[in-house]
């Protein structure tokens, strides 16, 4: 969203989405997520529980499925999986090498096999998206919408004040807007789908919307940042 074409970073573009999106998460915090909560959310869906109906237990689903954890070692496993594949073929050819095992070298060889797929840059994207949110949570400490009359308790790591930012919704549009850049003909999909993990959290219950919002820029930033970052250094 924010790169160009030639894979040059829009810091204007960067600059003033920044600035639209703490507008909007601010306004959530003083009054506009109450409007816009009862909206999308069923009162009836339990976050913790596949209870209240059909799409309650769908979006349930759409949680699990697409946690943090679950993207992160799927995408861990991939990096690994190319990674034997290209060993593999490098012994082959080089049967000789009496190269003398070491840390660095490893590290160094593990990552010029791994750097250019799709495994990697998805699982660097969602990590740093998975780090800033894991931060934010605890710096800002907003009450879950269940804790409809508690004030903000920063510097806990107690689920019902870690709202803010939604980490399942950075992890998913960090993960699927990576993918979207790798593989354009896929970017309706993977966009489609991130909005419906961000909404499916305010639907059950588990985030504000604010939350969402914040969660989905993150992703998306973090996403644009690995790929200029991976890229420009090749």
């Amino acid at each position: 969203m924010f790169l160009a074409g030639n894979n040059k970073l829009k810091t204007t573009w960067l600059l003033w989405g920044t600035i639209i999106t703490l507008v909007l998460v601010v306004a959530g915090v003083f009054g506009l997520d109450k409007i816009i909560y009862p909206i999308i959310n069923n009162p009836e869906c339990n976050p913790w529980f596949m209870d209240g109906g059909f799409w309650c237990s769908v979006a349930f689903i759409i949680g699990k499925v697409f946690s943090t954890k679950i993207w992160l070692v799927l995408m861990g496993l991939g990096v690994m999986v190319v990674f034997a594949k290209k060993t593999i073929k490098s012994d082959k050819k080089h049967k000789s090498s009496t190269n003398r095992f070491s840390i660095v070298s490893f590290m160094q060889d593990f990552v010029s096999k791994v750097k250019n797929s799709y495994a990697y840059l998805i699982f660097l994207s969602v990590l740093l998206a998975a780090t800033t949110t894991g931060i934010l949570k605890i710096l800002i400490g907003r009450p879950r919408p269940m804790m409809l009359f508690s004030d903000f308790n920063p510097f806990v790591f107690d689920w019902a004040f870690n709202s803010m930012p939604s980490g399942h919704t950075a992890a998913t549009f960090a993960g699927l807007v990576m993918l979207g850049m790798l593989a354009p003909k896929f970017k309706p999909l993977t966009w489609t789908l991130a909005i419906i993990v961000g909404l499916s959290r305010v639907y059950i219950g588990a985030h504000w919307p604010a939350d969402v919002l914040l969660g989905a820029f993150i992703g998306m930033v973090a996403a644009d940042l690995v790929k200029y970052w991976m890229f420009r250094r090749k």
